[in-house]
């Protein structure tokens, strides 16, 4: 991308006033459309600017000025900087929403507390470009407006793009803490219980039959004698 010089209209003010290059060629060299430079001319644009010199600040040469004086098809160039300027990267704002989508934020606010609990509040704030406090108030249901508030899918309500929600939740879920492993637990009594049954009744029916799985009809009858012989006792007593 070609670069501009700094100050690009007071750069256009000093070559209308000091040299006869062409509107184009001022225009095309500060980045401008070609009336607007012309209106520069005519003074009817950039009233009280003052000129800048760009020979002074190293943005031109006056050899390359003079050069173009005399062929206009001639481009003018910026010249290359002394000094390294960094690039300035700004930071995305807040996501715009427009003004008929607004009333729909608590909705899509509610809907994501709801379904995707793992979201933190900046990710919900960067998704439909709302703020803490209004999440803490849905979250809390203190909103003015709680009672009547509907869940409502952000991506359907064009607040934000399926590819967005997608990436947020896989960030939150990669940021979820693993579960530590605490090892093997107690058992519940119910199932102990029941696993201590099952085992008494297992061996009683393993006591009362034959290795082959036939009855044992002479123990039987042993045990009814027993049972007999006892109650016989009592009553003599």
């Amino acid at each position: 991308m070609d670069r501009t010089p700094l100050m690009p209209k007071a750069t256009a003010v000093w070559l209308v006033d000091n040299t006869s290059l062409t509107f184009e060629q001022i225009a095309e060299f500060c980045g401008l459309h070609v009336l607007e430079v012309k209106g520069i001319a005519d003074g009817d644009v950039a009233h009280g600017i003052k000129g800048m010199d760009p020979i002074s600040n190293g943005q031109l040469t006056r050899e390359e000025i003079k050069r173009a004086e005399e062929d206009h098809s001639v481009r003018l160039t910026l010249a290359d900087s002394k000094v390294d300027i960094p690039e300035v990267k700004t930071k995305p704002g807040p996501r715009y929403t427009p003004v008929s989508r607004r009333q729909d934020r608590p909705n899509a606010i509610l809907w994501l507390v709801r379904n995707h609990p793992e979201l933190k509040d900046s990710a919900i704030m960067r998704l439909v470009g709302t703020t803490k406090s209004t999440i803490a108030s849905i979250r809390e249901r203190t909103h003015w407006n709680s009672a009547n508030l509907t869940p409502m899918d952000p991506v359907t309500l064009g607040l934000a793009s399926q590819i967005d929600l997608d990436l947020e939740v896989q960030r939150a879920n990669k940021e979820k803490p693993v579960p530590a492993d605490t090892g093997a637990t107690l058992l519940p009594a119910s199932e102990t219980t029941a696993r201590k049954e099952a085992e008494e009744a297992a061996a009683a029916a393993e006591s009362g039959q034959k290795p082959g799985g036939d009855l044992d009809v002479s123990a039987v009858f042993a045990k009814l004698k027993q049972l007999g012989g006892g109650k016989k006792e009592e009553d003599e007593e």
